[in-house]
């Protein structure tokens, strides 16, 4: 097994740990904060707008069963990448879309994946950031519609690849 980790921010990061822990090949996901200006921010100043951090899901997969590229089609038909600064009925900066890149691989790929995407017509406001600190989110986040049986409201609307 080729253990690989990526991390995404579209929207809530409740309904994005969702999707991508029933993805095909991902062994385990998290879901956090990053790319802001504080350390170990509380899910309450993220969502004050005090931090600059998105919610993200980390995900790790295994590279023999998926791959970075076919994860990053999957975050892209979660979300809409053309809105910015919120998810359908989440607004703020912390809802961005922002993929943050581990490597320059992960970086090409998803850079492929953009222009591919802008090739068919789709407009795409997606931040590509290298990854910073990944701060874990509090418990009750975890695995979130495990825990209360429910179900995200964010799921695949269109199919784009």
């Amino acid at each position: 097994m080729k253990q690989e980790t990526a991390i995404f921010a579209c929207g809530c990061f409740w309904g994005a740990q969702y999707q991508f822990e029933h993805a095909k090949g991902v062994i385990d996901s998290v879901v956090g904060y990053m790319g802001g200006d504080k350390e170990h921010p509380t899910y309450q100043e993220v969502k004050a707008h005090t931090t600059g951090h998105a919610e993200v899901t980390k995900v790790v997969f295994d590279a023999d069963q998926t791959s970075y590229t076919d994860l990053c089609k999957l975050f892209f038909e979660i979300h809409d990448p053309a809105q910015t600064d919120g998810q359908g009925p989440d607004i703020g900066p912390q809802y961005r879309s922002e993929i943050f890149y581990l490597n320059e691989e992960q970086k090409k790929q998803a850079e492929e994946v953009i222009a591919l995407l802008r090739s068919k017509g789709y407009e795409v406001n997606t931040r590509l950031t290298p990854a910073s600190t990944f701060w874990e989110g509090e418990e009750y986040h975890q695995h979130y519609y495990d825990k209360t049986g429910g179900e995200p409201y964010c799921h695949i609307r269109t199919k784009k690849f």
